[in-house]
This record gives C-alpha cells, sequence and structure tokens, in this order.
C-alpha cells in the first residue's frame, strides 16, 4: 500500500471529523474541543505502569497510539492542534516528532509537560474535554465528557470514512496472516502457547498492541466464550482449536474467529455447516437492515445446523420458539468495529442519544442499529457446547427437544465460531475478512 495515497486519505479523513465536531459542537453548545490521548495507570504498591492503551478519540484524530499526554485541540475554522508530549526523559526513550505527508494535517507543537497545556486552549471560548478521569485538573468536571456532545460524536463514527476502511483492510491483513501462523502451529502439534506466539510474530506486533487479548482454546477450552488462559502444554488427545484474534493498523482493528477439527468427523462436518450459515448471513449486511434481524435470522439458521446434526429434534423456527438455540449460541451475532473492537454507538438510533432496545430475551446483543453504507460489523455466529447452558436446559421442558447422546460425543471439541469483519456498502457487502484470506492463497 502507497504512504502517499493513505497519507491523502487521511488528509480528507480530517476534514470529515471538522465537519462532523464542528456540527457535535455546536448541537451540544460547546466552542472548542480537547482530547487527551490517556496515560498509563500505575500498578497497585509499585512503581511500574500497566500497559498504556491511547484514548480511541484520540486516535480517531491522530495516528498515534504509543505517546501519553498528548493533547488534540480543536476549534472549528482552525486547523487541529497536536501537542505532542515530547519530554527531557533519561529513563525512557524520549519520543521523535512524527514524520510523514499525513502530519501536513495538523499543527503539531513539542510539548515538554514543564508549561501548562491550558495556554493552548485559553481563549477558545466553552470548551469540552474528552479523556479519563483524573487527567484535566480543576476543569469543570461539567466540561469533561459531556454526554450530549460523546453521543453525537459517537452516533457518526460509526460510518467509516475511506481512510479508516483502507486502516481496517490492512488490520485484516496482519489478522490473517496471524491466523495462518496459529494454524500451523495447531497442525504441527504445538501449545496454546505456542500458537499465540507464532501468532504475533507473523503479524510483527507485541502482545500490547493486539487491539484485544488473543483467545487461543483447544478442546473444551472452545467452549469459554473468552477464554483467557494459554496451555504451555498440548492435550492429548488434540481435537479441536478455536483462535478469535485480530490485529491493528493505525489504531484501527480486526476481529476475526475460526475453528479447526484436528481430524475429519462429526465435529469438522459441524464446522462446516456452521461456515456455510455465516457465509448467509453475511450476505444480509446490507444498507437499510436492521441488524436485530441479522441476529434474529442467526438463531434460525443455527438451529436448522443443530438439528440437520442430529443435536436437537426440531427445525429451526421451533428451536427458536422454544429456547432451544440459546442453550448452543448464547451471544450476540456481532457488533461494530473500528477504533474499538466492541466500537461505541451500536445501540444508538440517532445523534440525539435516542437508544434502539435489544430483542427481547437477547441481551447480550451489541449492536441494534440500521445498517448504512460505510459501517463495519462482525458476523460471528457459533455453536458451543457450555456446561452451565445444557445443564439449565436439561433441567427444563427443553431436555426432551435434545439428542443428548451426540451432546456428548460432541461436547469434548468445545465449540465453533466463524467471525468476519464485513462493510456495508451501497452494493453487494465487502467481506474484508475473506478478501485477507484469499490475498495470501493468490
Amino acid at each position: 500500500m502507497a504512504t502517499s495515497h493513505l497519507d491523502a486519505l487521511y488528509a480528507q479523513h480530517v476534514d470529515t471529523l471538522k465537519e462532523r465536531s464542528d456540527r457535535a459542537l455546536a448541537a451540544a453548545g460547546f466552542d472548542a474541543l480537547v482530547v487527551h490521548a490517556g496515560a498509563a495507570p500505575v500498578q497497585f504498591l509499585d512503581d511500574q505502569d500497566y500497559p498504556y492503551k491511547v484514548n480511541p478519540h484520540f486516535k480517531y484524530w491522530a495516528p498515534i497510539l504509543d505517546n501519553p499526554r498528548s493533547y488534540l485541540i480543536y476549534k472549528p475554522g482552525e486547523k487541529p492542534k497536536l501537542l505532542f508530549y515530547k519530554a527531557d526523559d533519561y529513563w525512557h526513550q524520549a519520543a521523535t516528532l512524527p514524520d510523514g505527508e499525513w502530519r501536513d494535517a495538523l499543527d503539531i507543537i513539542p510539548w515538554s509537560g514543564a508549561e501548562q497545556p491550558a495556554a493552548h486552549w485559553q481563549g477558545a471560548g466553552r470548551v469540552a474535554f474528552i479523556g479519563a478521569d483524573g487527567l484535566f485538573g480543576d476543569v469543570d468536571p461539567a466540561m469533561i465528557n459531556p454526554p450530549h456532545l460523546l453521543t453525537r460524536l459517537h452516533y457518526d463514527r460509526a460510518v467509516k470514512t475511506p481512510y479508516e476502511l483502507t486502516c481496517m483492510r490492512q488490520a485484516s491483513r496482519l489478522g490473517a496472516l496471524g491466523h495462518r501462523a496459529a494454524l500451523a502451529a495447531f497442525h504441527e502439534g504445538e501449545s496454546e502457547y505456542r500458537a499465540h506466539m507464532r501468532y504475533l510474530d507473523a503479524c510483527a506486533q507485541r502482545e500490547e498492541e493486539m487491539p484485544y487479548n488473543n483467545i487461543v482454546a483447544y478442546n473444551e477450552h472452545a467452549a469459554v466464550l473468552h477464554y483467557q488462559h494459554l496451555d504451555r502444554e498440548t492435550p492429548r488427545p488434540l481435537r479441536s482449536f478455536l483462535i478469535d484474534a485480530g490485529a491493528q493498523f493505525r489504531g484501527y482493528a480486526a476481529d476475526i474467529t475460526r475453528t479447526y477439527a484436528a481430524a475429519s468427523g462429526e465435529f469438522a462436518d459441524l464446522i462446516a455447516a456452521t461456515d456455510e450459515a455465516q457465509l448467509r448471513l453475511c450476505a444480509h449486511i446490507l444498507p437499510g437492515v436492521d441488524y436485530r434481524s441479522v441476529h434474529l435470522t442467526a438463531h434460525k439458521l443455527l438451529g436448522d445446523v443443530l438439528h440437520r446434526a442430529g443435536l436437537i429434534k426440531v427445525d429451526g423456527a421451533a428451536a427458536v420458539d422454544l429456547g432451544l438455540t440459546k442453550t448452543f449460541f448464547p451471544h450476540g451475532i456481532g457488533h461494530l468495529l473500528g477504533l474499538q473492537v466492541h466500537d461505541v454507538g451500536g445501540v444508538l438510533g440517532g445523534a440525539e442519544g435516542e437508544e434502539r432496545e435489544r430483542p427481547a430475551g437477547h441481551p447480550y446483543l451489541r449492536l441494534t442499529r440500521m445498517l448504512e453504507p460505510g459501517v463495519v460489523v462482525t458476523v460471528e455466529p457459533g455453536l458451543y457446547f457450555i456446561d452451565s447452558l445444557l445443564a439449565a436446559a436439561h433441567g427444563d421442558a427443553r431436555r426432551q427437544e435434545i439428542d443428548w447422546t451426540r451432546v456428548e460425543h460432541l461436547r469434548p471439541f468445545g465449540g465453533i465460531r466463524i467471525e468476519d469483519n464485513v462493510v456495508t456498502t451501497t452494493d453487494a457487502p465487502e467481506n474484508m475478512t475473506r478478501d485477507a484470506f484469499a490475498s495470501l492463497a493468490a
């Protein structure tokens, strides 16, 4: 990818942010915006910091992910200022001023921390501040993270600019490289830990640079939706592999999940059927579609998958009515994606902050919006053998509609999740994830 082309897209992106911010500031009654990059919290009873994660509102404006204590200052009609923190510090590597054509879109001012940053926004009128608590000194708390302003900014953020989409395509390509390396580790019989390390190496990113903690789960561990450990020993027998892992490019995330069987058989067939259902759901990511309907359609399709696999005794429609599908598919079908893995604004119905309710009985759905061009979502159906959910179903009327012998046969495989990142366009959906894997195979 040509850096000059990306930098040209970035300049257009900043122009879009100005327009969005102008509208939001005017509607919320503010004259200027100050965004703090954030700072890493100090560990309890220690002098070491936790890993630093940049404020997403800051990296929305500036592709700087590793320089805490910086500020972005914007007043309508003026060039945005980047107050770039550059301390004289011999304990740590001093930050270097950004290079590249993209910086022409901002007025970059080195700042040592010795002088008061407020001098750069004094006289700007009524200023709104965005950042974590405790970063702005004696600023009136009502001026910090004002909800009416944030709601407008968050609502607009769902529609990605061409620059953002380009960054997310590159993040998907990095993620695909990592997935391919981790799958090779699985096939070679290496442990969860080794598969994770090979993933990082293929992406050329440190663990703290990942957009979220990688989920690398063998066998029964795949039944834990956010499995957080990395076993150092490979289980025997090695049956299955679920990997939910992403990557970042200029602060934009990819979020990709794949599931594999160690050998052919019923579980491999169930993966293939889930993958087919997932592709059918991706085709629903169209402008004017209510994302809640995608979620409800997923339950019907997965119910049919369960029925054809002999795990349940009724078809998908009946399984939904009986609550059977939630036994095997307990989470939402997806969420917004962008600067954050679970990007903000997923349940907003408009810039004023009204919310669109989740479907009754589906509290974990993170996205209820109407889709429009430029919105990027995940589509991630799953089927799991979770002990607590199976026990609950065994204890009520659902028990008679489940083939428990087949459940016990497949329980040691843990579960399945297939997740792609899909762009809503004015035409057919763009599947960034499938495109990234295809580019590696070409």
